[in-house]
């Protein structure tokens, strides 16, 4: 007998950057899911009221809570049976009492911790790199403290949008800048990357969320499309009529910038060890689960459609 799919989908980051893609593909698709709740801060609730009262109007209901206060996650918890963590890096670690929770509760069944990024246990250095380290605790912590509670990690590549964007650091990391035209490009810009747009990752959740049981206990690894620094290049040429100039920056300073910021406690040190992963093959698998899950590829959005809004210029 198939596993039923989900009948009360609570939401817990809803608001945050990646938060707000999933929870909109949660709503569009509230005919599958009876009902969705999505658990904010009193703050939140308020510095993002119009987000919040939008989805509320399609029929979301939203409960105003202390993600740190243990009895507001079991309050919220009641007649759940799914849990969706979108919460950022701030929050990774608090997610083991919310599955301790979980655990104990009678209602909830299915916990997605909040993954959508690159995958913690992808080789032998994973163990050790610094921006995985409470993402492979909580995965330590489900292992351990588990047996009835049903578990999903969703792994994508690099949000397409936030890699493309020059950001803070793009002369040092890499970044197209299309109103100079400018780009620059980690090595020799050939190197495969598995990317996912954020809209995409959305469509991720709705896709595992419809399967639950090839979702079940697993960690699905999914992609928009795969392409490299220099196929992103082409086509923003391609797209914007203009050749642009082309800076190429060596692995060994990436890791030298990297090693420098840790050492420093810069809090955007994780940017530099991301980016070093994702040059060199930390995104890219034999097999992506998009097939097992029904994620077709007439679905998910092409380079050439992820270029079109960075050339626009919207942002995330």
């Amino acid at each position: 007998m198939a596993a039923p799919l989900p009948s009360h989908i609570l939401i817990i980051g809803a608001t945050g950057n990646i938060g707000k893609y999933i929870t909109n593909s949660v709503v569009q698709s509230r005919s599958s899911f009876p009902k969705i709740t999505v658990l904010t801060s009193v703050s939140t609730a308020s510095a993002k009221h119009e987000l919040l009262n939008g989805w509320k109007a399609s029929g979301v209901s939203i409960i105003v809570g202390d993600v740190t206060n243990p009895a507001d996650i079991a309050n919220a918890y009641r007649s759940v049976d799914t849990v969706i963590s979108c919460v950022g890096r701030d929050l990774l670690d608090q997610q083991k009492e919310w599955i301790r929770l979980a655990e104990e509760s009678e209602g909830v069944q299915w916990f997605f911790p909040s993954e959508y990024g690159t995958d913690v246990e992808h080789n032998s250095r994973s163990p050790d790199e610094k921006p995985h380290q409470m993402k492979l605790a909580v995965r330590k912590y489900v292992r351990e403290h588990t047996r009835r509670l049903k578990v999903t990690y969703l792994v994508v590549g690099p949000y397409f949008e936030m890699w493309v964007g020059m950001g803070n650091f793009g002369y040092q990391l890499g970044g197209f800048d299309i109103k100079n035209q400018e780009a620059t490009v980690i090595a020799d810009g050939r190197g495969q990357i598995g990317f996912t747009t954020m809209p995409d990752t959305g469509k991720a959740v709705i896709a595992a969320l419809r399967h639950p049981e090839a979702s079940f206990n697993k960690a699905l690894k999914v992609a928009s499309f795969v392409a490299t620094p220099n196929q992103v290049l082409a086509e923003c040429e391609k797209q914007t009529g203009a050749k642009f100039t082309v800076k190429h920056i060596p692995l060994a300073e990436v890791e030298t910038f990297e090693a420098q910021m840790w050492k420093e406690q810069n809090p955007f040190a994780v940017g530099p060890t991301l980016r070093r992963i994702w040059a060199t093959g930390g995104t890219l698998y034999d097999k992506w689960d998009n097939q097992s899950i029904g994620l077709g590829s007439s679905i998910l959005e092409s380079l050439e459609v992820a270029v079109q809004r960075h050339v626009r210029g919207e942002t995330f």
